[in-house]
């Protein structure tokens, strides 16, 4: 996959193009970030078919908190998630609504947020785009668009300088190896 960036400088604004059966491409224009202007491409990989369903097909097959979360961007309360305090060693998560596999175990670490924190994802797992706040970065699934949570950027907690603050709900573990062919980068 060939990654085009280029450089606006008009007003917020997202727009959808399809690139291929396999990509679809948001330009992002003057997405705010905290206080930070980001600007450029965000391209969503599909690792396989996009996965669409409707709601009441999605109510049958998740939880209600994973349906508030996954479908309606939802917001579980700090703390109270299975994942929080949990750090295993090896394995990955997960998204709770197809697998699609999102984060490793090595990647996630302590916060202090109340949420899971990972520094890096697998680059065709997680997709991103600009919140209806038009402050934050929404982080999704990038197979089922499923809500996972927030990339918060420059705060300096790891190497990679990011934070994706993650719905436990959002997300499951795997205690087995991640399929081979998964690559991990930052996000942003």
């Amino acid at each position: 996959m060939q990654a085009i960036f280029s450089r606006v400088s008009q007003p917020a604004v997202i727009s959808r193009a399809k690139a291929s059966s396999q990509t679809s491409v948001f330009i992002r224009q003057r997405a705010v970030v905290g206080k930070s202007l980001r600007r450029g491409l965000v391209v969503r990989s599909n690792m396989g078919e996009k996965i669409q369903k409707s709601d009441a097909d999605w109510q049958k097959e998740l939880t209600q908190d994973q349906f508030y979360v996954l479908r309606k961007k939802g917001t579980e309360r700090p703390g109270t998630g299975e994942y929080d305090g949990y750090y295993p060693t090896k394995g990955y998560f997960s998204c709770a609504g197809c697998g699609n596999p999102l984060y490793s175990a090595e990647s996630k670490f302590k916060s202090g947020c109340g949420w899971p924190a990972f520094d890096k994802c697998y680059k065709s797992g997680v997709a991103t785009d600009a919140d209806a706040d038009g402050r934050r970065i929404e982080i999704l699934c990038a197979k089922c668009d499923g809500h996972l949570g927030h990339v918060f950027v420059g705060e300096q907690f790891t190497a990679t300088n990011e934070r994706h603050c993650v719905n436990s709900v959002s997300v499951k573990f795997v205690d087995a190896d991640p399929p081979a062919d998964l690559v991990e980068s930052k996000c942003t």
